[in-house]
């Protein structure tokens, strides 16, 4: 039995800014943050790694009865045999991961965590509560980067391959991806980039994961699951078209959306899978026959909300295990697209797609698909979106849709100036 004593106060203070702070005496850093609801955890430090919390013992202690806030990161395909770049190798294979500190705001209020093996020293809570109230407003920064374009004809190869695969009845759907190599024009921290996605326009849930030197991060619309007691939310996101800045185009837009059938069939997929799931694990399941718009700020989505009860015994971890990873991020049938997409991209996603948020002591948490991120080390880094491939699709289309997609991640530096050149021809086996 490992025994963890955790100590949260209230402190009213904006956790951003406190995290900015703070940040420079911890390597170890972690964020899990809704831009559209008081969702937010920023970790500092790592106090243990767990492989299950099922031997978790948690002594609480403290004015606010908050539970030790345990974050968790996992690759999109965590046995392929391929090796990931070598950004993404630097990371450990955990599973639960308790900081040090956690800055936590949630519809309570906003409170400071300590974490400790052994009883809480009262002087480190005096210590850290002093430096987050000291910190000052933060300040964005703009970066200047040049993209590394991988090749249309690879990227053809890719969705060619896809295709035959779906005419030869071996998939229904396959999503495929694309990785870009990003250079900065001077060095970055990983503040940077978590200021400008935070306070920028991108929309969603911003990832962060600093091991180290090197820090994955993004924003991602997806959410994969969340429980709160017996109450289970998930999300069906499968379905894209550009937005447009006049009001009536993109209501045309997004009109065209809804009623094309390559994208609804795509949709489809996944919502079936979903549902599919839930009727397995929970009771109470809705899951509305007829998708909505998710509109975001470059792209918009077919977007069906889930909702259900869980089962006695089903916890959140299961969960995720059991809708990781749905069609939107892998195909259909998944395992057989999983394989195939091991065959196709020339490179290991890492945690592009992966599951990544949190879980409490409780068990309460969410995790979202880790989509629109990338992966670096303050000078270089590499950026990944994807799109579903099926009967129909057209190469040129979904390397523009991907284009789309990639403005989100890239808006973290910020509006820097951004050099395009070509790359070499290497996005497919």
């Amino acid at each position: 039995m490992t025994r963890i004593f955790s100590f949260t106060q209230p402190l009213d203070v904006d956790i951003v800014n406190a995290f900015c702070l703070l940040q420079k005496g911890f390597t170890d850093q972690f964020v899990y943050y809704c831009k559209d609801r008081p969702v937010r955890f920023m970790g500092l430090g790592r106090c243990i790694a767990l492989p299950t919390l099922d031997d978790a013992e948690c002594e609480l202690s403290g004015p606010a009865g908050e539970q030790p806030v345990f974050f968790s990161f996992n690759r999109f395909d965590a046995h392929n045999p391929a090796p990931a770049d070598e950004l993404f190798q630097s990371f450990p294979s955990l599973h639960f991961m308790l900081p040090e500190v956690v800055l936590i705001e949630n519809e309570r209020g906003t409170f400071l965590q300590v974490n400790s093996l052994g009883p809480v020293y009262a002087g480190r809570v005096d210590r850290f509560s002093r430096l987050a109230l000291s910190a000052r407003p933060r300040t964005r920064r703009s970066i200047d980067y040049t993209l590394t374009l991988d090749s249309r004809e690879a990227w053809e190869r890719a969705v060619d391959d896809g295709l035959a695969a779906i005419h030869a009845g071996r998939v229904d759907k396959v999503v495929l991806s694309r990785r870009l190599k990003v250079r900065a024009a001077e060095p970055f921290s990983s503040k940077d980039l978590l200021v400008n996605l935070i306070d920028g326009t991108a929309h969603g849930t911003v990832l962060l994961y600093r091991y180290a030197d090197v820090f994955f991060c993004g924003c991602t619309p997806e959410l994969l699951v969340r429980k709160r007691g017996a109450d289970l939310e998930s999300m069906c996101l499968a379905g894209t078209c550009p937005t447009s800045p006049d009001a009536q185009e993109n209501a045309r837009l997004a009109a065209a959306l809804m009623a094309d059938q390559k994208n609804r069939t795509e949709h489809d997929y996944v919502v079936c899978f979903i549902r599919d799931v839930l009727n397995r694990t929970c009771y109470s399941v809705d899951v509305p026959a007829q998708p909505t718009i998710m509109p975001l700020t470059c792209i918009q989505h077919l977007m069906t909300p889930a909702r259900a009860k869980l089962l006695d015994g089903v916890d959140l971890w299961s969960m995720m295990g059991d809708l990781h990873p749905t069609p939107a991020v892998s195909g259909a049938p998944v395992g057989e697209a999983k394989m195939l997409i091991r065959q196709i991209e020339a490179y290991n996603r890492g945690f592009f797609a992966g599951a990544c948020g949190y879980v409490d002591a409780a068990g309460d948490g969410e995790f979202s698909v880790a989509l629109r991120t990338g992966v670096f080390d303050g000078e270089i880094g590499y950026v990944y979106a994807g799109c579903g491939i099926v009967d129909g699709s057209r190469a040129a289309d979904e390397y523009d849709e991907i284009a789309l997609k990639l403005k989100t991640v890239l808006s973290a530096f910020g509006g820097g100036t951004e050099t395009v050149v070509a790359g070499v021809d290497g996005g497919a086996r």
